[in-house]
């Protein structure tokens, strides 16, 4: 339901900007975009996901000192949806190209399956296991910002940029644990649209993090051997995140 929720978002953003009217009309706001700097609010969803890479058969060794190769796999089954919330400080480098730079905290989740192909029960099925993993990102996101002419009360745009994020996270978790910090690349399409007391901006962004994000040391801290071989299932993680943001200038 939420990805069609953002489709339709999208499909209305480009009709409006595909279906521009006719005639000039009063131009709200009309030297906003010639101040060298200017700041501002967001607000916004974000719908959080990771992709792993699993390693397969491995072999551990049981109470009784034999060993025994199983098979666990791991993966994120569904997106989940949290809020996002910021400030913007935004830097005119020219007519068409801004610097932008918007801290913002990002609640959510993530939630992870664990199949173990090698441990069955009575209806045949792989035996799994899950967790729920809380997630509290701030990131300090650093984006260029590349417009079209404005037309009325819009000016659509294209975004690109990296963005640090630091995990808050607390480190007890069940199975797999994320790092403390992130890096991600990201792009997105918005659109500003100029109304009569400020400028509303909503904005499409995709993150995709540029390095394993998994801690792998949270293997050796877990007491229990039984948890120990799900950790030790993944062998890295890439989060991912698809942000809906709305701005305030």
């Amino acid at each position: 339901m939420m990805k069609g929720r953002l489709l339709t978002v999208v499909l209305l953003l480009w009709t409006a900007l595909s279906c521009p009217a006719q005639k000039r009309v009063v131009q709200y706001k009309p030297y906003i975009d010639l101040r060298p700097m200017h700041f501002g609010i967001l607000v916004g969803m974000n719908m959080q996901d990771i992709e792993f890479e699993n390693v397969g058969p491995q072999t551990i060794t049981l109470d009784d000192g034999t060993t025994q190769e199983q098979t666990i796999v791991c993966d994120a089954d569904r997106w989940n949806t949290g809020f996002s919330v910021g400030v913007l400080a935004d830097l005119r480098l020219s007519n068409h190209l801004n610097l932008r730079f918007s801290p913002t905290m990002h609640f959510g989740a993530k939630h992870l399956m664990f199949h173990n192909l090698t441990s069955l029960d009575q209806q045949g099925k792989p035996k799994e296991e899950r967790q729920d993993m809380k997630n509290t990102y701030v990131s300090f996101p650093i984006d260029l910002k590349f417009s079209a002419e404005r037309w009325n009360n819009y000016r659509p745009y294209m975004m690109a940029g990296v963005n640090p994020m630091l995990n808050l996270t607390s480190k007890n978790q069940d199975f797999v644990q994320l790092k403390r910090s992130d890096l991600f690349l990201e792009v997105g399409l918005g659109c500003d649209f100029y109304l009569p007391f400020f400028k509303l901006i909503p904005e499409l962004k995709f993150c995709y993090s540029l390095s394993d994000a998994i801690d792998h040391k949270h293997a050796n801290e877990l007491k229990d051997a039984n948890k120990r071989i799900y950790t030790n299932a993944v062998t890295s993680g890439h989060s991912k995140m698809i942000v809906l943001t709305f701005y305030f200038e």
